[in-house]
């Protein structure tokens, strides 16, 4: 890897910033997953839901990233990068000082929390317009690495609940929230490369394009099931082996943080020997561990180490599919990271909300983590289909990057 090329070929305070702006975001979307524990006790909340609990910021999220990725392409991946941070920053504000007391108000705080989850939608545009096709997969990796904010949120909010309450967590958020945004208001630029508005109708356009739905299938695997099993994990190893919120939530932490280090080695990866032969790989590894730890596992140990494997899989899938989609719509980046990302966040939705319902219905988390393991195999089945394609068709285009 030319890290010296590398350095040159973009803007450095942009990248760093919008790694910034996601991480806090990021660990602000989840933050319900490692309070989960504490909010069910509160509020009386049976395994469903909670389940639909941590879902919802991330179903909200993934609608508010087709908005986001419409605006971007509008009015620039810094202005929206703005504007969404003081919405979630007033939401929080507000949340702290009127107070979350039943579910519906504890839902209106998920979609409040699912702006913040839309940043996706804002900070790879930002990155990815500055950098060439060569450099793709490691400069969105390392923005993408960002997602590595729900380890902050697994590692601090069960302590911090049980310190000064999970209502007054929800308030002390917002301060991380106000030093990024200070930071991203004087180090982020947009990059000149920003392409001209379009009407909605051109936006939509991609749509007729099957290779779009192809990047949605793939990215509501990988993405949903790192963001799925980050908002649910804290419950899963509080309810199936019995550890207290805190210990549940080093257990996440260690889980999240796995699949955050591995995308931007996915990307690095993909950049070397191709995205899709390195999303194959990563699909593979994430059916065994995610079909693996559906069965009864004994000790929280076994069933941490199972998790470590499939959230790096999951990660580095996500770094790869990056890699791959600048390639086929550089032109419509904006438009068509709101439409994947949307896709990861109702994958996540899926995950989060039939691990609960599982749950619920029958004892287990078992029907959850296998029906998401048939997603996978699915996507890999689908990916199977279409490399061939690809890599004739546009993976000829002019291009250092490899497919």
């Amino acid at each position: 890897m030319n890290v010296k090329g590398f350095l040159k070929a973009g803007h450095t305070p942009t990248l760093f910033s919008a790694f910034l702006y996601f991480d806090m975001s990021f660990m602000v979307w989840v933050m319900l997953g490692p309070l989960g524990v504490a909010i069910a006790k509160d509020l009386h909340l049976n395994a469903a839901e909670k389940g639909f609990m941590v879902a919802v910021p991330v179903l909200a999220g993934a609608f508010v990233r087709v908005i986001n990725g419409l605006v971007v392409d509008h009015i620039g991946p810094r202005r929206t990068g703005i504007v969404c941070q003081l919405i979630v920053i007033a939401g929080l504000g507000l949340a702290w000082l009127l107070g979350v007391r039943n579910l519906n108000q504890l839902f209106l705080l998920g979609i409040v929390l699912g702006v913040a989850g839309a940043s996706f939608a804002i900070a790879l545009p930002l990155a990815s317009r500055w950098y060439p096709p060569e450099h793709q997969g490691l400069a969105l990796g390392i923005a993408g690495a960002g997602n590595s904010g729900t380890v902050l949120a697994s590692l601090f909010a069960p302590a911090l609940a049980l310190a000064v309450g999970w209502r007054n967590v929800v308030g002390l958020a917002a301060l991380p929230l106000i030093a990024t945004l200070i930071v991203f208001l004087f180090c982020a630029k947009d990059s000149p490369e920003q392409p001209a508005p379009k009407s909605l109708k051109d936006y939509l356009a991609v749509l007729k394009t099957p290779d779009a739905w192809w990047f949605m299938l793939f990215y509501a695997v990988t993405f949903g099931g790192f963001v799925g099993l980050s908002s649910s994990l804290t419950i899963y190893f509080n309810s199936e082996y019995h550890l207290g919120p805190v210990v549940a939530g080093f257990f996440t932490a260690a889980c999240v943080f796995s699949g955050s280090l591995f995308r931007p080695m996915g990307g690095a990866l993909a950049d070397k020997i191709g995205g899709v032969r390195t999303l194959s790989y990563v699909y593979v590894a994430a059916i065994a561990a995610l079909t693996a730890v559906s069965f009864p596992l004994g000790s929280p140990w076994v069933a941490l180490a199972i998790l470590v494997v499939g959230m790096g899989a999951l990660g580095m899938g996500n770094g790869a599919i990056f890699q791959l989609v600048p390639q086929r719509f550089r032109k419509e980046i904006g438009v068509m990271t709101g439409l994947v990302g949307m896709m990861g966040g109702i994958g996540g939705f899926y995950l989060a909300s039939s691990l609960g319902v599982s749950k619920q219905m029958t004892g287990s988390y078992q029907t959850g983590f296998l029906s998401f393991a048939v997603l996978t195999l699915l996507a890999l089945v689908s990916l199977t289909g279409v490399k061939a394609q690809w890599r004739k068709v546009w993976g000829g285009l002019p291009s250092a990057a490899r497919v």
